[in-house]
Parts: structure tokens; C-alpha cells; sequence
């Protein structure tokens, strides 16, 4: 008998050989069915992995992030099937899971149509029904390369090659299909219930434009057809919210051809962009930062000795003044560091927390580009705190609780996570061990939940990164904390301590916004157009409904104005309904209808965005609520 150790911390005793699916059933038939694969010491297995052995075992639904993971790369084997029942001259390339679904890379002779896409669909179905096993077979090399050889897949004859000489290579069948694979995978074609083929692009071979070309379907699925429905539904709605849609219709910003990925902000959007500036100064300003400006334009020396270029070349602009290199740049912490080097610095002097909105721009391939979302220059809303040793855990929670209130400013909610040393790093394992178990000791003295990111830190620092939620539930990475132990070595930065010596400082580099564009494309997004009062471009548009009403309309937009409410007189010849649709489509707050009566009562009526008439109101009672949405930073639509 063997020992099974449940996620519980309850013990079970089996006979060896027991499977997994097995210990599911003997808890309960409902989990059994639920369950989709399991956790063995760790290490995802299929249902059906026998147990040898005392082990620690977990069974993995689709509530769990691998078991989501098990469930869509399953269907890609489907999708990969159908695909060959009906095209058999396609070559396979690679089908795995991605967030939300899947995707399969095909060479086919012709690209897919979208009619093409809906009798592979059809066929996905009827593979599902056929409830075929999925088997798992292993090989040697030598077999592997036989079999594929032979049933004329390059791409996995390719992918093997790329395998150690001695191997053990698996593959994964259901019915008359086989790929490569190494698992694991749901028991049964027949555990997949509602699908859906999304979409078909072009995709080179291993993500290398040098290679072919190919045919990638993307597709989603789900264990019940509601939540099918419920993710289709989020998506029309995610394109109704694109801001690339909405930043045309709204004239917030544009992207020219004589520009690809330099965004261009029109006046609008400019006037959205100053103000979530204006609001980062004010909270800066109030938590000891000073603001600086570095060039964008700095010479080859300065980036070889930050190490940039070493491991960041590849993402920079280039060019030559006086025969000399220089870069563009693409972060901003070197010139923060010249200015810490302007002058000599005591330990009373840190922590000295510098502040920037300093214009990067970084080479992004253009098939990444998406509006504000992935460009090529943009605009980092920069801090660099130095400090002593023994300030580490203070300042790092002073930025998460900065952090913090902005994010709930906007009514976004985010998660953490711990990112720790990538294999292309500076400095000892000493020096990152002490970075990483210092951000560590802050999210515990905050009593914040965390992933870990194992090797996903910074070359110069692991990082907490935060993970904004928007109203469709789509997590977008902004705020980061990094710290850096790297950077004042490579630059010799001192400062005066105590005892009369130079000593080393650390640093930290942090951002709020991340990128104040990708930002704005964020809220826009968030809050499909509609923004808030204190960042609408236009906060009221005054609508008298004949000429009479003009003059009395004239003077409370005047009033408005010296207010510095952001304030519309729309004076057309137009019908007052035509005026409040137009009004509507452009998502104004607040829609001020003038007539006889509001003339005579010195008073408006007022139409609130989303709420329709809501009453008339005293000239300066109206404004009075304005002025306090403003000052509040009210977020209801």
C-alpha cells in the first residue's frame, strides 16, 4: 500500500499502481468528472499516471490555472485533427494553450477561409463527441524521428532534432491522429464541451521572419456553454471599448502613417493626458519628490557603463553627433543618475527620491504595435529613490502605498507580482539574494498575497510588478518596483556616512502609470469613453433649445470657464433631441438643456450621462456638484 497526501492534508491509503483518476473517484464521483489532470510531488500528470509511490496529490478542475491549461491544449490536439481529416496536406507546427484558449500553427498550401473555419469547427464537435482516449505513447529519439519521417511532419522532425540525443520523447493519440507532445492531456476527446474557433492570422515558423509563413487558428473553450457565451459577450464588448475605436470617435488620438507606433495626441486627449500629469506631480510633490528632465539623447559611453548596451541593444535607436555614437533612450534611470552625480550627497541628504516624465522610446517590431498599448516611444512616469541600506523596506512600502491610492483613484483593482533574477543579469547571487528578500519583507510587512515570476526580474534587480484589473476583468501590468543594487556600483555612487567614510546607496526604480499612454488607452478602455468627470475633455456642454437662449447660455458658459470647468456651447440650428444624441455619442457628463423656464428661474436642466433627465437645478448649486466631482475625483459613470 502506498500513502496519498490530498490537498487537504488528509492521508489515504491505496494499492500501488492506484491512478489518478482513481484517488478522484474515491473521493467523490462529482470530482471525478470535474477532474481534468492531477499534481503529483508537484508535476502536472494525466488522470490516468499510476502511483508507485507515497506522494503528495492534488486533482486539478477547470477552476485551476493548469487544469484551464490541460483543458485548452487538449483542445489544439482536437483542432489539430480536424484539421487534418479535412485537409490532409496540412504540416503541423506547434498547438499550444494561451490565456483564454489556444492556437495551432498549420502549413497549408492556401490560407484559411472563414467558411473553411466553420467546417473545422463542425469537425472539432464531432471528434468531441467520438469521445476518443487520449493515449500517451513514448519513444526513443531514433523512433520518434521514424514516425514523423514518415508521416511527413518537418516541423516536429525539426522539434525533435532540437531534443537531447537520449531522450525519452512522448506523443499523444486520440483515434487515428497522433502529435507530439509531452502532456499532459485530458482523459477523453469527450471532456471537451463548448468550442469556439475565433479567428485565423498569419504566423512565422517559430516567431522568426526569416521562416515560413504559417497558419495559426485561435480558439477558445469551456467546460459549459455559459461560460462561452459570458466570454463571446466580453469580447464584442472588449471591441466596443477598443480604444483604438474610441480614441477616433472621441478624438482623443491618432496614429500617421509617417509614424507607426509614435502616437500623435490631438487636443482632447492632451487635455486627459495634463491632467493625470497635473495629479501625479500633486501626489509626488506631496510625498517628498523632486522633479527633474534628462535628455532624451545621450552618449554610447553612458549606456555601455549602465549596461544597457549589453542587454537592452537590441530595443534601442541609434545615431551620431561629432563623429561619436550616442543612443536615444530607452529608460531613464542613467540621466537620474548623472544628477545624483551633479553633487556630493550626506547619509541626511537620502533617502532623495527623484521624479521624471522622461520621453522613452524603444524599438518594438511593427507586428506588436497596438495603439497606445505597444509603441515605440512613450512617456515614463520615472522615480529613482536613493537611499541608505537601512531604508529599503521603509521606502518600498511608502511606494506600494502610493501605488495603491492611485490605482483606487480609479477604481482599478490589481494583484502582485514578485519577479526574481533572469539569466541575463548583472551583480553576484549575494547582491540579489539581499534585493529579493528585501522586496519580499515589504509585501510581508503590508500582508500582500504574491506570484512569484521565477527569472523574470529586471537585468539590474528583481521587481514587484502590479497587475491592474479592468472592468472586463483583462489584467494589464503598469506599476513596477525594481530595485537595484547594480546600478550605483557601475556608476560609483557614494554618499557621506555617519563615520566621516564614502558608502555605497541603493536604488530604486519605480513607476505608477508605466507608460502615461498605455495608461490612457487603459482607461479608455476601463471606461468605455466615458470618463470621469475631473478627466472628461469636454465636462458640460451648454444646449439653449431656440435662439432666444442664447445670451443666457452665453453667460453660464462664461461663468463655467472662469470656473476652469471644461465647458461647450453648442449653438446650432439643430433640434435640442439632435443636440443631446450628439452630446451622448461623445460621452459628455454632464448635457445642460436651456429654455423659457430656466431663463426665468435662473436655472438649468440637466441631463447626467448614463442617468438621463435628472431635474432642474440652481445655476450655482449645478456647478457647486461639478466643482465637488472634480475635487473628489468621483469615478461613477
Amino acid at each position: 500500500m502506498i500513502k496519498v497526501t490530498l490537498k487537504d492534508g488528509s492521508v489515504r491509503e491505496y494499492p500501488a499502481g492506484t491512478t489518478v483518476l482513481e484517488v478522484a473517484a474515491g473521493i467523490s464521483q462529482g470530482l471525478a468528472r470535474e477532474a481534468l489532470a492531477g499534481k503529483v510531488n508537484g508535476k502536472t500528470v494525466d488522470l490516468r499516471y499510476p502511483l508507485q509511490q507515497d506522494a503528495v496529490v492534488e486533482l486539478l478542475t477547470f477552476q485551476d490555472e493548469e487544469g484551464r491549461t490541460v483543458y485548452r491544449h487538449s483542445t489544439a490536439h482536437i483542432l489539430a485533427q480536424a484539421v487534418k481529416r479535412l485537409f490532409p496536406q496540412a504540416k503541423l507546427a506547434i498547438g499550444p494553450a494561451i490565456q483564454d484558449g489556444f492556437y495551432y500553427d498549420f502549413d497549408v498550401p492556401q490560407p484559411f477561409t472563414p467558411a473553411q473555419l466553420e467546417q473545422i469547427e463542425a469537425e472539432m464537435n464531432k471528434i468531441i463527441k467520438e469521445d476518443l482516449p487520449f493515449e500517451r505513447v513514448e519513444l526513443s529519439r531514433q523512433e520518434a524521428l521514424a514516425h514523423f519521417q514518415t508521416s511527413g511532419e518537418p516541423y516536429k522532425v525539426e522539434l525533435i532534432n532540437d531534443l537531447p540525443e537520449d531522450a525519452v520523447i512522448s506523443c499523444y493519440r486520440q483515434g487515428e491522429f497522433e502529435d507530439l507532445c509531452a502532456g499532459p492531456h485530458v482523459p477523453s476527446t469527450g471532456r471537451i464541451k463548448s468550442v469556439k474557433l475565433m479567428s485565423i492570422a498569419g504566423a512565422y515558423w517559430r516567431g522568426n521572419e526569416k521562416n515560413k509563413m504559417l497558419q495559426r487558428i485561435y480558439g477558445t473553450c469551456f467546460p459549459k456553454k455559459a461560460m462561452l457565451d459570458e466570454y463571446l459577450f466580453r469580447i464584442e464588448e472588449a471591441k466596443r471599448r477598443d480604444h483604438r475605436k474610441l480614441g477616433q470617435e472621441l478624438d482623443l488620438f491618432s496614429i500617421q502613417e509617417e509614424g507607426p507606433g509614435f502616437p500623435f495626441f490631438h487636443p482632447k486627449g492632451m487635455i486627459i493626458r495634463n491632467e493625470l500629469e497635473n495629479f501625479w506631480r500633486q501626489e509626488h510633490k506631496k510625498r517628498g519628490y523632486q522633479e527633474i528632465r534628462t535628455p532624451v539623447i545621450l552618449n554610447r559611453g553612458l549606456w555601455e557603463q549602465s549596461g544597457h548596451w549589453a542587454h537592452y541593444k537590441e530595443n534601442m535607436y541609434f545615431t551620431k553627433i561629432d563623429e561619436a555614437d550616442y543612443a536615444v533612450k530607452p529608460m531613464n534611470c542613467p540621466g537620474s543618475i548623472l544628477v545624483y552625480k551633479t553633487s556630493l550627497h550626506s547619509y541626511r541628504d537620502l533617502p532623495l527620491r527623484l521624479a521624471e516624465l522622461g520621453l522613452v522610446h524603444r524599438h518594438e517590431l511593427s507586428g506588436v504595435l497596438h495603439g497606445l498599448m505597444r509603441v515605440r516611444c512613450f512617456t515614463q512616469d520615472d522615480a529613482h529613490i536613493f537611499m541608505l541600506p537601512g531604508q529599503i523596506k521603509d521606502e518600498i512600502i511608502g511606494v506600494i502605498d502610493l501605488f495603491d491610492y492611485f490605482y483606487n483613484t480609479f477604481g482599478l483593482n490589481y494583484h502582485v507580482e514578485l519577479s526574481t533574477r533572469p539569466e541575463k543579469s548583472m551583480g553576484s547571487d549575494e547582491m540579489w539574494e539581499v534585493a529579493t528578500n528585501s522586496l519580499r519583507d515589504a509585501l510581508a510587512a503590508k500582508n500582500m498575497s504574491y506570484k512569484v515570476n521565477e527569472g523574470d526580474g529586471a537585468f539590474y534587480g528583481p521587481k514587484i510588478d502590479f497587475h491592474l484589473q479592468d472592468s472586463l476583468g483583462r489584467t494589464w501590468q503598469c506599476g513596477t518596483i525594481q530595485l537595484d543594487f547594480q546600478m550605483p556600483e557601475k556608476f560609483d555612487l557614494t554618499y557621506v556616512g555617519e563615520d566621516g567614510q564614502k558608502h555605497r546607496p541603493v536604488m530604486i526604480h519605480r513607476v505608477v502609470f508605466g507608460s502615461i499612454e498605455r495608461f490612457i488607452g487603459i482607461l479608455t478602455e476601463h471606461f468605455a469613453g466615458a470618463f470621469p468627470v475631473w478627466l472628461a475633455p469636454v465636462q458640460v456642454r451648454v444646449m439653449p433649445i431656440t435662439d432666444r437662449h442664447h445670451a443666457y447660455a452665453g453667460e453660464l458658459v462664461k461663468k463655467m470657464e472662469d470656473l476652469d470647468i471644461r465647458v461647450e456651447l453648442d449653438a446650432r440650428n439643430e433640434k435640442i433631441n439632435y443636440k443631446i444624441r450628439e452630446a451622448q455619442t461623445q460621452k459628455i457628463p454632464y448635457m445642460l438643456v436651456i429654455g423659457d423656464r430656466e431663463m426665468e428661474q435662473n436655472a438649468v436642466a440637466v441631463r447626467r450621462r448614463g442617468q438621463g433627465d435628472i431635474g432642474a437645478m440652481a445655476v450655482d448649486e449645478f456647478i457647486a456638484r461639478v466643482q465637488d466631482e472634480i475635487k473628489q475625483k468621483a469615478i461613477f459613470q
